[in-house]
């Protein structure tokens, strides 16, 4: 018997000053399959429809000087109070803690997810602070806004969504999945411009395979992501050094 959860619709909604933008490339491949069959649902919010004067103004100059405009705090608020429940509410920011695998599962498990997207030079602190807004970045840039990292965000998390995915163990081998960056993937013609794919994923020993699999991805990881590395060491001491 599936549980309610999982016949629930999971509920995105994004705050933004260009709701164009949406759904976008979430409209295709598997996030787009799944949203038109209502595994899960997305919600454009317009920012400067809560402006209260006439010229719909939403920024104004930083207190202390500086370039650039911040988006007003009782506007954003007036946008939030619009979509605030249950769901993480998340902030798209650089200053954010960077965007883990963990994370978008998280995101996944929740009833959803409500996402603002900052523009100019940011928001008001003040409306971050009193709504207790997770702020997330999903690189060590800067972006014109927080609409491409929220459809980064969305991307990550809906995959991992009940059904989307053709089978479960996809999102488990993935990158990430045990601080591990993936294995090397290899298909036909078993050689390509004299290049020959590695004899132990032609024999067929699939406990041969599997050490394989685990040994490359150690060693990317270790390569690449010294970072990852050192998380997996601690949560798998006895990988090779």
């Amino acid at each position: 018997m599936l549980c309610l959860a999982a016949l629930m619709t999971w509920r995105a909604s994004v705050l933004t000053l260009f709701p164009d933008i949406f759904p976008g490339p979430l409209a295709h491949s598997l996030a787009g399959r799944a949203l038109g069959s209502n595994v899960w649902s997305l919600q454009t919010v317009n920012i400067r429809d809560f402006a209260s004067d006439r010229h719909r103004t939403v920024d104004d100059t930083p207190f202390g000087g500086g370039a650039g405009m911040v988006l007003r705090p009782d506007v954003v608020d007036a946008a939030l109070a619009s979509v605030v429940d249950d769901r993480p509410l998340v902030f798209l920011t650089p200053r954010g803690r960077p965007l883990r695998q963990a994370d978008a599962a998280r995101y996944a498990a929740a009833p959803g997810v409500s996402l603002l997207c900052g523009r100019y030079e940011g928001v008001d602190q003040r409306v971050i602070d009193a709504r207790g807004m997770e702020e997330v970045s999903v690189g060590d840039y800067v972006l014109s806004g927080g609409e491409l990292p929220a459809l980064v965000l969305l991307d990550a998390a809906v995959r991992l969504l009940p059904g989307v995915m053709g089978t479960p163990d996809s999102a488990a081998d993935e990158s990430f999945s045990r601080q591990l960056l993936e294995y090397p993937h290899y298909t036909r013609p078993a050689e390509w411009q004299s290049r020959r794919v590695p004899d132990v994923l032609l024999s067929g020993r699939h406990a041969a395979i599997a050490a394989w699999r685990q040994a490359e991805a150690e060693r990317v990881t270790r390569e690449r992501r010294p970072d990852l590395w050192q998380a997996h060491m601690v949560a798998s001491p006895a990988a090779e050094p």
